[in-house]
């Protein structure tokens, strides 16, 4: 099966010259972190005239390996909590990005909740926007998408332990994209604050801490769920770093600070 691309001429250019040109521009090298090995990053998922620098200085500044797990978040119903795909390919104006079979088949052994779901992912722009980074950065790339619709705390870290403890058996690297966007619709400068609280708990890799900030200051993180999950996760695999790479509003390309969303792109190693 192939999944057609959902957001394609609306989140991303359709036409594959135009979207290969904007990716090289959000991705070319300049006076930021060296290229580095990771465990895992977080980058949002707006459209690339809004936040495309941000994902753009996250993927260009760590060494892309060819299995990749990305975790985002279902906006809408209808779809199961914890959707997977586990074969075929998904398709945008650069081609046919694979799924890896084997990781995916793996990663449900391990975890029970997550349900094969076409369905949930067929409109989901969360994951569909990082894959023209991938197909451009790392050509050979195969990836299991995931997509999350909870927000129940003890299901998302079920989620992670399951995903954690797969990682931690591979003998290849395996990269874990968690797609978020931050704070949604508030004014910049409240947006700001309520974004810096949510991202000191990232940087802090606690996962019940950020869980909790989000719930208690009303902070609209959209992948609240997939960042909890891919905490849990990070410690499977022993990382215990952490580092904000860039953080933006849309009001930085947009102008208008009058209702914005937040964007960080992070690292985890």
């Amino acid at each position: 099966m192939v999944r057609l691309p959902a957001v394609a001429g609306r989140f991303y250019p359709s036409d594959p010259a135009e979207l290969s040109a904007q990716i090289h521009e959000h991705t070319t090298p300049t006076d930021g972190p060296p290229v580095r090995n990771v465990k895992a990053c977080l980058v949002p998922h707006a459209g690339l005239m809004f936040s495309g620098h941000v994902a753009g200085a996250v993927f260009s500044s760590i060494r892309i390996p060819t299995k990749v797990v990305i975790l985002g978040v279902r906006h809408r119903p209808p779809g199961s909590p914890a959707a997977i795909i586990s074969d075929g390919a998904w398709r945008t104006p650069l081609g046919d990005a694979q799924i890896d079979h084997e990781l995916a088949r793996k990663l449900k052994a391990a975890c029970p909740l997550l349900t094969e779901d076409p369905v949930a992912h067929s409109k989901e722009h969360s994951l569909e926007v990082e894959i023209p980074f991938l197909q451009v950065l790392q050509p050979d790339f195969q990836f299991v998408p995931i997509a999350l619709g909870t927000a129940h705390f003890e299901t998302l870290v079920s989620v992670g332990e399951a995903i954690g403890a797969v990682l931690a058996t591979e003998r290849q690297d395996v990269l874990l994209v968690t797609s978020s966007d931050l704070n949604h619709y508030e004014d910049d400068a409240a947006t700001r604050v309520k974004d810096r609280k949510a991202i000191e708990q990232l940087l802090s890799m606690d996962a019940r801490a950020l869980y909790d900030v989000c719930r208690k200051e009303e902070i609209s993180m959209c992948g609240l769920g997939p960042a909890v999950a891919m905490l849990t996760a990070l410690k499977l695999v022993n990382a215990s770093n952490a580092e904000l790479i860039r953080y933006a509003t849309s009001a930085d390309q947009s102008g208008d600070p009058s209702a914005v969303v937040g964007y960080a792109g992070m690292v985890f190693w």
